[in-house]
């Protein structure tokens, strides 16, 4: 059977079902990546495993058997501050390697989460990382990403299983960069205000950043550093509060898209299928590092996204709506707020021969018609 193409080289004017999207992406990303051995009898464990990344992760991870190989075992942990997805609850039963721990990475002993304990991989996701969401919770966020983080490390340290500790950093360590700082390289030292609204995110970040450096220099752990730049796609909730769920809610509520800002500020938008190979990679290079993993192509303003999300939804549902613009009721929403961002991806590129190329145009079409057909998504 022939792979499906994506990737920007083939549009389409019709919504896909969430399964097809899911297939076609799991090829996309299965190609991405390259050669997957170094995962067989493996046991991955992912903090914050019930998030928008953890459903493709689990996608990937476990849909491996597709190549021929097999985990030993994905541990998910999470807190479920948001419940259990259904996704899940469906994996659980169909699924014999995945075990499932409800785990607040700041407070509860790992060595209760079952085969976390002989982890050959393990991805430190478990943050809130949509800004509406960190500020309403700025203690849980530092807690998940300084003092989580430290127990990770610490338990980790005597381990003579693991082979790569992955810590998900932020583009927003970079804060608002200066114009000669676009696109951001990985040795840009950062514009960010240690004190206000997104300091608790930001902040965090960078000292998590500053821990994984000691604990690989000191104690000699394969500890990796991904800086995600806004990644979009399946498994992002509608309600999840970032730009690009605000507005894919809006389409398909058929409501009026609405901005909360002048439209003016800008940013590159990396779709997941295109990031999860580049996450996976930086997990697997064989020192300690930090990269830059998303989009380098199209930055957009957020009125010139709003418009793309507009057009699709027209050409996918018949979506009616205009934009407008609105003074948010909170007023803080845009304090600190970046107003551009860029990655340079040149270090990734070379080094990890990491190759993003689903536009923006493709992704929101994908996003919105997973969306669509969430109901028939089945792991």
């Amino acid at each position: 059977m022939n792979e499906p193409q994506l990737a920007g080289k083939v549009v389409r004017l019709r919504p896909l079902s969430a399964s097809d999207v899911l297939r076609e992406d799991l090829y996309h990303m299965f190609d991405k990546f390259g050669s997957t051995a170094q995962f067989q009898d493996r046991t991955v464990v992912l903090t914050g495993g019930a998030g928008f990344l953890g459903f493709y992760l689990t996608q990937f991870l476990l849909g491996l058997k597709s190549q021929g190989i097999r985990l030993r075992k994905l541990v998910l942990l999470d807190r479920f501050l948001f419940g259990e997805p259904e996704w899940i609850m469906t994996a659980r039963n169909e699924h014999a390697e995945l075990e499932v721990h409800t785990y607040d990475v700041a407070n509860d002993d790992l060595g209760s989460c079952g085969s976390a304990a002989s982890a050959d991989y393990v991805l430190h996701m478990a943050s809130i990382a949509s800004p509406t969401y960190y500020r309403q919770h700025p203690l849980e966020t530092i807690k998940a990403n300084v003092y989580g983080l430290e127990r990770l490390l610490n338990y980790y340290k005597q381990s003579d299983t693991l082979r790569g500790l992955l810590f998900f950093s932020s583009s927003e360590v970079y804060g608002s960069p200066s114009a000669d700082a676009i696109p951001t390289p990985e040795t840009y030292l950062g514009h960010v205000p240690c004190t206000g609204p997104r300091a608790c995110y930001d902040e965090s970040k960078r000292l998590g950043e500053t821990l994984c450096y000691v604990y690989a220099t000191s104690f000699g752990l394969p500890v990796r550093i991904v800086r995600p730049f806004n990644v979009f796609g399946p498994g992002m909730r509608p309600e999840d509060r970032r730009l690009p769920a605000d507005f894919a809610r809006n389409v398909l509520q058929g409501e009026d898209i609405v901005i909360y800002s002048d439209g003016r500020p800008s940013r590159t938008f990396c779709y997941i299928a295109d990031a999860i190979p580049g996450i996976l990679k930086v997990l697997t290079h064989s020192a300690f590092d930090t990269f830059n993993i998303g989009m380098d192509a199209e930055e957009l303003s957020v009125a010139g996204l709003a418009s793309i999300y507009a057009e699709a939804g027209k050409e996918l549902t018949g979506y009616r709506g205009v934009i407008r613009m609105e003074q948010a009721a909170d007023r803080d929403y845009l304090t600190d707020n970046p107003q551009r961002r860029c990655p340079d991806l040149t270090k990734a590129r070379k080094v990890l021969s990491y190759a993003p190329d689903i536009s923006v145009h493709d992704g929101v079409r994908r996003y919105l018609s997973f969306l669509q057909d969430a109901a028939g998504v089945r792991l």
